[in-house]
């Protein structure tokens, strides 16, 4: 993976992270949080959109689409797991 790529790889992460946050309200994690719940979200969507049959398609806007749908899962999960306990 060369520079370039890491780049687009954490921009992707910290955006999807932002959406993420505002979406499900009361997270907010700042850079490196933003980041890390993108990078997560992607695994998630990732693996979880092509058992449901969804394909967002290709391109950073569909990569920012597909990390963002998983990122809100992932929020979402962690915050029914905290009002739980």
């Amino acid at each position: 993976m060369g520079l370039e790529s890491l780049l687009i790889f954490l921009l992707i992460g910290a955006v999807a992270g932002w959406l993420a946050g505002l979406i499900i309200k009361g997270f907010g994690f700042g850079l490196i949080g933003n980041i890390v719940v993108g990078i997560i979200g992607a695994f998630l969507a990732g693996f979880i959109l092509p058992q449901v049959g969804i394909d967002i398609g290709g391109g950073i806007l569909g990569a920012i689409i597909h990390a963002t749908i998983g990122a809100v899962l992932f929020l979402f999960i962690i915050k029914l797991i905290k009002s739980r306990g």
